[in-house]
């Protein structure tokens, strides 16, 4: 795999997997009922978008791994 098809295959598993990691430990205001005036309801108390951006960092890796495995032995071997 060519280094360009490479990163473009990891910022695609990337980005795909950004929206499967958001989600998770998410506790909106009204769930623990520190909702601050002005502010919706359903809004996050803590996202910990740090944590998750390092965590969807690493799955990306390890995805990219498996598709890099099965794109080199499959594919560039006929």
């Amino acid at each position: 795999m060519s280094w360009t098809l490479g990163l473009a295959t990891y910022f695609v598993i990337w980005w795909v997997s950004l929206f499967a990691v958001l989600p998770f430990g998410v506790k909106s205001q009204h769930e623990t009922g520190d909702v601050v005036p002005g502010s919706e309801a359903g809004a996050p108390v803590k996202p910990q978008l740090v944590k998750k951006l390092i965590a969807n960092t690493v799955l990306a890796a390890v995805v990219w791994l498996i598709v890099d495995f099965f794109y080199i032995r499959y594919y560039l071997q006929g």
